[in-house]
C-alpha cells in the first residue's frame, strides 16, 4: 500500500540477505486466512502480509506471551484491522491486550479505531500529537492514497467499457469491486490516537515474553518506534528500516542516518519490517544508509543549481543502489520524498 513512482516499482526483494528464496516464498511456516497469512519468525511471534483478499496497508507482527497478545500497527481502514481480528484467531486465542503503532502514518494507524475501548494503543508521544493535530486525512501520505483509489475506480471503468474479451473483462470487474470496497471503507475512518504513550523506553511483560518499546531517535518521522524482543533477538522496525525503499515525506535524514545506527547496535538477528520482507542481519540497514547519503549529496547538488523539487525528483539517479534493492528499476526518486528533502535543507540552513 504504498505508491512508488520514477524508477522505484514493488518488488520481492530476493538477494540473499533477505529471508525469503528467489521465489519470494517465505521459509518460515505460514498459516493463511481470507485477508491476512501469518509467517511463523519464532514460538508465539507472527509476521502478517495481506493475502490480496483488501487492501490492508502496514505489514502487522503478533507477539504471544503466556497471558496476553501484542499488535504491532493497525492497517490501513478498520476494515483492514477487522479482517486481522478475524484472521488473528488462527495463530493465538489469548487476548490482544496491546497495540503498538510504529508511527503516525495512515497504513499503521487507521485501524485505531478498531481496537479503541478494547485495547491499550501505544505509541511514542508524537504519534499522538501528530494525529489529534496535523489533519492527517488532509495531508501526505493519506491524500495520494484517496486519489489513488479513486483513479483505480474511473481506470477500471474505463477498461471495463473498452474490453471485448470476456475473461479480461471479469478479471476487471473483479478488481473494480475490490477497488469500489476500497474507496468505501476510507470513508468510515476516523483518526484515533494512542490512549498511552512513551517518550524513550517501555517495557510490557505479555507474561513471559519481554517486549522493549524503544524510540532510537528521529527518522522516517518524528516518532518512530522500534519494538524490541531481546530474548528472541527480534527487532520490528516499522517504516525506520523497510526491505525496500521507504516514502521519505516526513523524513528527518541526518537523524535517520544516526537513528539507523542506534538501531544496529541493538542484538537482533531478524528484523520485521513495516513494508516488504523480513530480512536477517544488519547488512540492509547499511545498504539503505548509502542510499540516504547518496540521495541527499545529489538532492543538494540540484537544489544548489536552482533545479525544482519536481525536476530533481526525475533526475536523480540511484541505480547504483539496484542490487540492495531491486525495485529501483531506473533514474528517479518519489517526489514526495524529494520535497521533503528540499524543505529539510531549507530547515537546516534557517
Amino acid at each position: 500500500m504504498r505508491t512508488r513512482s520514477l524508477g522505484i516499482a514493488c518488488s520481492i526483494a530476493t538477494l540473499a540477505f533477505i529471508a525469503f528464496d528467489a521465489h519470494g516464498q517465505s521459509p518460515y511456516p505460514l498459516t493463511t486466512g481470507h485477508a491476512y497469512k501469518f509467517a511463523k519468525i519464532a514460538d508465539g511471534v507472527y509476521y502478517a502480509t495481506a493475502t490480496g483478499a483488501m487492501v490492508t496497508g502496514s505489514n502487522n507482527v503478533v507477539i504471544v506471551g503466556n497471558h496476553d497478545t501484542l499488535v504491532v500497527d493497525t492497517g490501513t481502514t478498520p476494515a483492514a484491522a477487522r479482517a486481522f481480528l478475524d484472521d488473528v484467531k488462527l495463530v493465538t486465542d489469548k487476548p490482544i491486550r496491546y497495540v503498538v503503532n510504529t508511527h503516525f502514518h495512515y497504513d499503521h494507524t487507521d485501524g485505531n479505531q478498531v481496537y479503541a475501548g478494547k485495547a491499550d494503543i501505544i505509541a511514542h508521544e508524537y504519534v499522538k500529537d501528530a494525529i489529534q493535530h496535523l489533519n492527517v486525512l488532509q495531508r501526505e501520505p493519506y491524500k495520494t492514497n484517496e486519489t489513488n483509489a479513486i483513479n483505480r475506480v474511473n481506470t477500471l471503468t474505463t477498461q471495463i467499457a473498452a474490453e471485448q474479451d470476456a475473461t479480461r473483462r471479469a478479471a476487471f470487474e473483479k478488481d473494480l469491486s475490490t477497488a469500489r470496497q476500497n474507496v468505501t471503507e476510507l470513508k468510515e475512518i476516523r483518526p484515533t490516537p494512542p490512549n498511552v504513550t512513551y517518550a524513550k523506553k517501555k517495557v510490557i511483560d505479555l507474561g513471559n515474553r519481554e517486549v522493549q518499546l524503544l524510540f532510537l531517535g528521529r527518522g522516517h518521522t518524528n516518532g518512530d518506534t522500534v519494538v524490541y524482543l531481546p530474548r528472541e533477538k527480534v527487532v520490528c522496525s516499522g517504516d525506520l528500516m523497510e526491505s525496500q525503499v521507504a516514502y521519505m515525506g516526513d523524513a528527518q535524514f541526518s537523524e535517520w542516518l544516526t537513528t539507523l545506527d542506534a538501531l544496529k547496535k541493538l542484538d537482533f538477528e531478524t528484523d520485521l519490517p513495516g513494508h516488504g520482507v523480513p530480512f536477517k542481519g544488519k547488512e540492509l540497514i547499511t545498504a539503505f544508509q548509502s542510499y540516504l547519503r547518496d540521495l541527499m549529496m545529489q538532492g543538494a547538488t540540484l537544489r544548489a543549481q536552482g533545479v525544482s523539487a519536481e525536476e530533481a525528483a526525475m533526475k536523480v539517479d540511484l541505480t547504483s543502489h539496484a542490487r540492495d534493492f531491486p525495485q529501483i528499476r531506473g533514474a528517479g526518486a518519489e517526489v514526495r520524498g524529494m520535497r521533503r528533502l528540499y524543505a529539510w535543507m531549507d530547515e537546516q540552513h534557517k
